[in-house]
């Protein structure tokens, strides 16, 4: 099969993230969180997210849907996170009581009211330490700059390059850690499955492997949208005070989210000229974030896809027999 080169040809709905040696999936509420174990199995979590306000007429509602979608995404992403990295913590005897307790209703319901304490407190500080790095540390390096030019705007675009490099380097640091690099190529299979099925091919590992493993709705491709956005909001809201521009830098976050979130979800519906333009940054960006997956990786991620989504049910709606493979 010819390798696939764009991203999606038909919209699926479904999106995820990898974890610690797996991928989730989501679908709507439904979600699925498969693991390779270290002794070879594939353990699949499969459990329902209504997000944090169980309103769907709030989803529907265009830049406020945003706002929810991206908080949303970190809950659920780090409460995943967790999930996978219970797998490699514990010890022996605390595994053999996962795999005893792994049906119980205890288990299904998720963590105890101290474990979700400490969850909320970890989500707390990363937010924390991002704002720092990627909103208020490339502001006061701009300033640098102040003393040769003047201009507002050019230093607003100035700060965005700054915001841009942070991002690079500390991509590239992080993705020098062996575990890191394994996220990356189970981020890649994460990728390449949903590219698999909206391209009109059957799930499978050697469809799979052909497929593209960048994304229009990545997860990356929005970091990079919420830093062009937040030149031009930066450089048309602006004020004398320096502590106010740290302050808005602070709470226009949800704003430039917001914004970000539509126009990703643009890219992923639209395949027209002007939005494979404007993906294109993107998906070039993910070249520094995702990994191409091994077989092994490959059959995770379509263990968590199948949890969630019935693709052939799809294939069968979208797409004529003699387009697929």
């Amino acid at each position: 099969m010819e390798k696939n080169k764009t991203c999606a040809v038909s919209y699926s709905g479904i999106g995820g993230q990898a974890v610690m040696e797996g991928v989730m999936m989501r679908n709507k509420e439904r979600y699925a969180v498969a693991v390779r174990k270290s002794d070879g199995e594939i353990e699949v979590m499969q459990d329902t997210y209504k997000g944090i306000i169980p309103v769907e007429g709030i989803y529907k509602i265009p830049f406020l849907r945003g706002i929810f979608s991206f908080i949303d995404s970190l809950v659920l992403g780090l409460k995943t996170l967790n999930f996978s990295a219970e797998f490699f913590t514990e010890d022996e005897e605390s595994a053999k009581k996962r795999e005893k307790d792994k049906s119980s209703d205890s288990q299904k319901q998720g963590k105890s009211a101290g474990e979700t304490v400490l969850m909320s407190l970890v989500m707390i500080i990363s937010i924390l330490i991002a704002i720092v790095l990627f909103m208020i540390l490339p502001y006061y390096a701009s300033l640098l700059f102040k003393k040769f030019i003047e201009n507002s705007h050019v230093l607003a675009l100035i700060e965005g390059l700054i915001r841009l490099a942070v991002f690079v380097v500390y991509v590239k640091s992080i993705s020098m850690m062996e575990d890191i690099k394994r996220v990356f190529m189970y981020h890649g299979a994460e990728h390449k499955c949903i590219n698999c099925i909206e391209s009109g091919n059957e799930l499978n590992v050697e469809n799979v492997k052909a497929a593209s493993k960048e994304h229009r709705r990545c997860g990356t491709s929005f970091l990079l949208y919420v830093m062009v956005v937040s030149i031009i909001f930066f450089a048309l809201i602006d004020t004398p005070s320096r502590v106010m521009r740290v302050v808005l830098r602070i709470v226009l976050i949800p704003v430039i989210a917001a914004v970000a979130y539509e126009l990703i979800r643009l890219a992923g519906k639209s395949d027209n000229a002007i939005v494979r333009a404007l993906s294109a940054p993107g998906l070039m960006m993910q070249r520094l974030t995702t990994r191409e997956p091994d077989e092994k990786m490959i059959e995770v991620g379509i263990k968590s896809v199948e949890a969630v989504f019935d693709w052939k049910k799809y294939l069968k709606e979208n797409f004529s027999a003699g387009e697929q493979e």
